[in-house]
């Protein structure tokens, strides 16, 4: 009887630490499936950080230097379309040229000022034809400097030939170089000034390839 009970107890102990080794071993091979699922998911971002390093900062490459999205620096050109003493000529001029390489066109300069009274003919005059002044525009840029007791802009002025009537106009290409110095004396007609004559002294001297129409 001794012996039975001893055999039954040997088979049970038998038995269970079976169960407990199948269980170790299932616990191991999920411990390892879930180790393993840790390290792939480890490696994943890493290699995410490795080729999307992070950004540092406003992404600002579509922004030029002011801060606005754009191309270029330069800032606008802004006409003068008026005979102003206060006004620095010498700049006027270097951005007046600056202009002029940037669009291909030559510049014209008035010499006058606001005491001139053919000076305000001349600009009621482009006014009354506004095919004149389209022209102008199209294939100058216009630029008004300043003479008169308050501010005879010697500096600017003393550079091309001597003007002996207001207003005045130079001629210069996109490189500052001169290419006509006209007395608008030669334009006149009665109390104005000739139709005819000023479009043919716009086309003679606009520059090449463009065709003035």
């Amino acid at each position: 009887m001794l012996q039975v009970q001893r055999e039954t107890s040997d088979r049970h102990l038998v038995r269970e630490e079976k169960i407990m080794i199948r269980r170790m071993h299932l616990i191991g091979l999920m411990t390892g499936f879930i180790f393993a699922l840790i390290i792939t998911a480890a490696g994943e971002t890493q290699a995410q950080k490795i080729t999307q390093p992070e950004k540092k900062g406003k992404d600002d490459s579509s922004l030029d230097q002011s801060g606005v999205k754009g191309q270029g620096t330069i800032p606008k050109y802004v006409p003068v379309h008026k005979y102003d003493p206060l006004r620095n000529a010498a700049e006027d001029l270097k951005a007046a040229l600056a202009e002029a390489r940037r669009t291909g066109k030559r510049v014209l300069v008035k010499v006058g000022g606001e005491w001139c009274s053919w000076c305000h003919t001349m600009d009621g005059f482009f006014e009354k034809h506004p095919d004149l002044m389209t022209l102008g525009e199209k294939n100058f840029v216009i630029l008004k400097i300043n003479f008169s007791e308050e501010n005879p802009n010697v500096e600017v002025l003393s550079r091309y030939p001597e003007i002996n009537g207001y207003p005045h106009i130079f001629v210069l290409d996109k490189d500052g170089k001169l290419l006509q110095s006209q007395d608008t004396g030669l334009l006149e007609e009665g109390k104005s000034y000739n139709l005819v004559k000023f479009f043919e002294f716009l086309r003679r001297w606009s520059p090449p390839g463009h065709d003035g129409d």
